[in-house]
């Protein structure tokens, strides 16, 4: 199985979101990340949505996803030609004997601290799954406290737009 991203226009309209999931999971397919927000058009929402799933069924998934009536574009976005990025918001524990190790491993990763108490640090990090995936690593031994991560968001690479008005 190889993990796919898929860039889909829909109209911004209730139950969309459900019909779009609901084709997924009537294929049995798990959904591992979904971001769904407003574009430069407010009658059209973007759904980033995050999948592993070999290539034909993801063809088949992506023909029937295109046969509903609020589905605008579809794009796969390759690695190459995109910009994909998480955020992550993630509480750790930061006591004074260890506060100064936490705030050198999120200055090196290039992400900054939102919120200070005398016992935790929250932390704030845009970037790659990798990118998000190696600052944990690295933050798991002074102890998690509370996490949240949002879904992949990716925009095409260059001048190219996947835009509502260049999708009709």
């Amino acid at each position: 199985m190889s993990v796919h991203t898929l860039s889909v226009l829909v109209e911004n309209k209730p139950g969309v979101l459900a019909r779009v999931s609901g084709l997924f999971s009537r294929r049995g397919f798990n959904i591992e990340s979904l971001a769904v927000g407003p574009t430069e058009n407010p009658e059209v929402s973007r759904m980033t949505i995050v999948v592993a799933v070999e290539e034909l069924p993801l063809e088949q998934v992506t023909k029937q996803l295109n046969k509903l009536v609020n589905v605008i574009k579809i794009v796969e976005l390759e690695k190459s030609t995109a910009v994909q990025r998480e955020l992550l918001l993630v509480k750790v524990r930061a006591d004074n004997t260890v506060r100064s190790q936490v705030l050198e491993t999120v200055q090196l990763f290039r992400a900054k601290v939102v919120d200070v108490s005398p016992e935790a640090l929250t932390v704030e990090a845009t970037g790659t799954s990798d990118k998000i995936g190696a600052l944990l690593r690295m933050l798991e031994p002074y102890g998690i406290r509370e996490l949240v991560q949002s879904g992949m968001v990716a925009v095409g690479r260059g001048s190219r737009s996947i835009t509502a008005t260049s999708a009709r």
